[in-house]
C-alpha cells in the first residue's frame, strides 16, 4: 500500500476507483450526512463519481484506514489566492482539511483526533504548510472540541458560509500555526 502517512493502527491513503461503493455507502447514512454535506444530499454513484473522481479541482482526495480497514475519507488542498484574501490571508502557503468517519461504530473512539493530529504534522512536516484552517459549522461541538484538542483555535466567525441542509449556516474558521514559525 502505498500510504502518504500512518500513525499506529490508523492510515490515510490516496483514493482509489474501489472506493466509490463505500464513498455511496457512507454519503447515503442519515447519521453522516447530519455532519457532512446535510441529510437532503444523499450521494449515489454518479454523484459520488462526478464529485470525487470526474472534478479536477486541486483536492488531493484520500481514505482513511484503521487496522487495514477503510473507515473514512480526508482531503487537503493549499488554498488558492482568492480563498486566502476571503480569510484575511496573505503570502502564507495555508492548506484546509476537510474529513469525516463514515463508519459510525468508529465515531467517539479518539480516531478523529489522531487523524487530524496526523494530518497537521504531515502538511507542516511534509509540505512545509505555515497554517492549517478548518471550517466547522458552529453547531457542530464534536467536531470543534476535536479539532480544539489538536491545537486548532476558532479565529474568525464565517457568516451564512455554507449551505447546509437548505440553509446557509455560520462557521468558525479555525486555524492551527506551524510551531516552527511562530
Amino acid at each position: 500500500m502505498d500510504f502518504l502517512l500512518q500513525n499506529g493502527s490508523l492510515s490515510v491513503r490516496r483514493l482509489k476507483e474501489k472506493d466509490k461503493l463505500l464513498l455511496a455507502k457512507w454519503l447515503s447514512d442519515p447519521k453522516v450526512l447530519e455532519y457532512y454535506e446535510g441529510r437532503d444530499q444523499p450521494f449515489d454513484l454518479e454523484k459520488v463519481d462526478s464529485v470525487f473522481y470526474a472534478s479536477d479541482d486541486d483536492e488531493v482526495k484520500c481514505m482513511i484506514e484503521y487496522d487495514g480497514i477503510p473507515i473514512g475519507y480526508i482531503q487537503y488542498y493549499e488554498l488558492d489566492k482568492v480563498t486566502k484574501r476571503e480569510y484575511g490571508y496573505g503570502s502564507e502557503k495555508v492548506f484546509g482539511t476537510d474529513q469525516f468517519i463514515g463508519e459510525v461504530n468508529y465515531w467517539n473512539r479518539g480516531i478523529g483526533t489522531r487523524l487530524v493530529t496526523s494530518m497537521t504534522n504531515f502538511l507542516i512536516n511534509q509540505l512545509h504548510a505555515d497554517k492549517v484552517i478548518m471550517d466547522p459549522q458552529v453547531w457542530n461541538e464534536r467536531a470543534i472540541n476535536c479539532y480544539e484538542k489538536c491545537g486548532f483555535k476558532k479565529v474568525k466567525l464565517l457568516p451564512e458560509h455554507e449551505l447546509h441542509e437548505g440553509e446557509y449556516r455560520d462557521c468558525w474558521l479555525m486555524e492551527y500555526n506551524n510551531p516552527n514559525l511562530y
